[in-house]
């Protein structure tokens, strides 16, 4: 018996990558990374056959992701990134301050060009 498993499905043999259990009372298909060991009522699956797994009329199918896989960046994180540059790229508007009153509202800011402050040693 060899020691690497085998995909479940039939005349495929080649090695299994994810692990498919099916919870009945959710009506759903759960894929994750490969089990620790083969059980009974879980089905092994290859690379090509997670990818291509659909799951009955009326079922979900649940991907779990391998935490030892790279995450992949998605269209939020962008969105998330985009906001966080624009957020840092806007002047600051400080309660209280009059004209140029910016250093007196900071002791410790010398100068300021953008977002990029000099602050005064505290030792000074």
């Amino acid at each position: 018996m060899s020691p690497v498993r085998r995909c479940s499905r039939t005349a495929c043999g080649r090695p299994a990558v994810a692990t498919l259990t099916y919870v009945y009372a959710d009506s759903t298909a759960v894929l994750g990374p490969l089990a620790t060991y083969a059980e009974p009522h879980c089905y092994d699956l290859c690379a090509e056959h997670s990818e291509r797994l659909t799951a009955p009329r009326g079922w979900e199918v649940v991907r779990l992701l391998d935490a030892s896989a790279p995450a992949r960046p998605s269209g939020d994180d962008l969105e998330a990134l985009a906001n966080a540059v624009r957020e840092a790229a806007r002047p600051q508007e400080r309660a209280g301050r009059a004209g140029g009153g910016a250093r007196a509202a900071d002791p410790m800011e010398v100068a300021r060009r953008g977002h990029l402050r000099v602050l005064r040693s505290p030792d000074n």
